[in-house]
């Protein structure tokens, strides 16, 4: 009785649309299952094994998906460049303030860097945004894609959040009522609000234990979680068998990237 009934319930898990929008095939126990892992391996093959005609066209993607991410790699270079320089204190005396007016008036390139740094990030939350929209025109969330849109809609909130902590950087008037603003957003939730917001800023007023925070979340947790889903995108790009078609259907992809 509870070998069959652990059966339905591995039977259960392994034919739901989430199992089978991660894994495309069985255990590699047999030929045509062992050259399908070796060819849908994204390390061993980078680019698709296909590509189809329609994906060719560059008004199809309007190559959203590379801008954002050539954006994030600008983002990264000049970041490096900032943090050198910056300083993330509230101190009114060689704090975060005087360091970014160091940058600008004093540092070599300093101004040419941080602009850089600030326009990538608005024309990245942009191409973010409008790539999304594009894979929604198409139709690419629909299956055996829903899990690489599920992805995709985490990257565009990590990049909301990684526009919404640089802002407070530069501790400024205008930064720091905008991020008293923001925060209070969540402080008006019922019930866990409050707990948010104390956890999100580090105290009852936006001051040191804010800046630290945003800081850190701002240079280091949330690159690190943008990067490593963004290798879990580009691979499920490569798993669900390249760029889809408009009106695909689970029924419409190649027998290899299909779960039978």
């Amino acid at each position: 009785m509870n070998g069959k009934m652990g059966e339905r319930i591995k039977n259960a898990i392994v034919k739901s649309r989430v199992w089978r929008s991660v894994f495309r095939h069985g255990a590699p126990v047999t030929g045509r299952n062992r050259a399908l892992t070796m060819f849908t391996n994204f390390f061993l093959h980078i680019m698709p094994t296909k590509v189809r005609a329609h994906a060719l066209r560059p008004t199809y993607t309007f190559g959203l998906g590379v801008i954002s991410f050539i954006l994030f790699i600008i983002l990264v270079v000049t970041g490096v460049f900032l943090m050198l320089y910056y300083v993330p204190t509230t101190s009114n005396f060689n704090g975060a303030y005087d360091s970014i007016k160091d940058l600008q008036y004093s540092v070599s390139y300093g101004r040419l860097m941080r602009n850089v740094h600030r326009w990538a990030a608005h024309f990245m939350v942009a191409t973010v945004f409008f790539h999304m929209c594009r894979v929604f025109y198409t139709g690419a969330y629909k299956p055996p894609r829903e899990f690489n849109w599920n992805v995709g809609v985490i990257l565009l909130l990590i990049t909301l959040l990684l526009s919404f902590t640089g802002y407070l950087l530069p501790w400024d008037q205008l930064a720091f009522w905008a991020i008293q603003v923001g925060t209070n957003i969540p402080n008006s939730a019922p019930v866990l609000g409050h707990t948010i917001r104390f956890l999100l800023i580090g105290g009852n007023e936006v001051g040191q234990g804010a800046l630290t925070r945003f800081y850190a979340l701002h240079i280091f947790v949330l690159p690190l979680a943008l990067a490593v889903i963004l290798g879990v995108h580009f691979w499920r790009v490569r798993k669900d068998g390249g760029l889809s078609k408009p009106g695909e259907v689970w029924h419409d992809v190649p027998e290899g990237y299909r779960h039978e």
